[in-house]
């Protein structure tokens, strides 16, 4: 006969194990003897094996009784069975791990590769990876909204960065995150927009097509909020008049408040 501490050692596993197994039911508890030990035979052994063979083939332990006590058909069945929620949940981790893959990638998850080129062009002007981050949210949200119109939407953003005032702009605010509300060049950023909105409205190009107002006051209180220096650049803009920031439109002149 065979204590506990032996029968976990012919079969592999842990006497933590073989108490587990006598909690779920799957292994039988012995009586103890008079001295208070459990004694266990040859027949414990072999359960035991079996239990722990099934366990490590990833046989779930709720199984793992069932398949004990099945006869050859059965155990077959059963086996097949598991085996194919194996397989499924092999495909399922597959799956996962292709995610996290495109998620690792960062923007190709969630952007069509449109609006990838153009951060990349922006990265390549040398604008700071964390405006760029910025700006890939906003993307993300409009090319959600717009999945149609995202693809013209960028090649005419491409156009307009052939104007030296919108390069300018953009190394002005790959900064802005770090500006007070004092910091000079939030002038300079008000001018330059001023000068880029002026001729767009010149030429027709302001309004159209864009995003819906839920959207705009999404995008416009996530920029608004990104630095202290933003506030007082929506306040000289609004003096030179304009108003808004993703739907930008032309106002009457506000006093200076500056």
């Amino acid at each position: 006969m065979l204590t506990i501490s032996q029968l976990a050692a012919h079969a592999g596993v842990t006497v933590a194990a073989v108490r587990h197994y006598h909690r779920i039911g799957l292994l039988p508890e012995p009586d103890r003897d008079r001295s208070g030990y459990r004694s266990y035979d040859a027949a414990a052994v072999v359960r035991l094996i079996r239990i722990h063979v099934l366990a490590s083939a990833g046989v779930p332990l709720a199984r793992v009784g069932d398949l004990l006590d099945a006869d050859a058909q059965e155990f077959t069945e059963g086996v097949r069975e598991i085996d194919a929620r194996l397989r499924a949940e092999v495909r399922r981790l597959r799956e996962t791990r292709e995610r996290l893959a495109r998620l690792a990638a960062g923007e190709q998850l969630a952007l069509p590769a449109s609006v990838v080129g153009y951060l990349d062009r922006l990265r390549g002007l040398g604008v700071e990876e964390r405006y760029v981050e910025k700006e890939r949210d906003a993307w993300i949200v409009i090319a959600a909204r717009m999945p149609d119109q995202i693809d013209a939407i960028i090649a005419d953003k491409h156009e307009r960065l052939d104007d030296p005032d919108l390069v300018r702009l953009y190394s002005l605010l790959s900064s802005a995150l770090d500006w007070s509300a004092e910091d000079p060049r939030v002038v300079e950023t008000a001018d330059v927009l001023d000068r880029i909105m002026t001729r767009a409205f010149a030429a027709g190009d302001v309004g159209g097509e864009g995003p819906d107002d839920e959207v705009v006051a999404l995008l416009d209180a996530a920029a608004a909020g990104t630095s202290p220096a933003a506030g007082r650049l929506l306040a000289l803009l609004e003096e030179r008049g304009w108003k808004g920031i993703t739907r930008v439109r032309r106002v009457p002149a506000a006093p200076s408040r500056a």
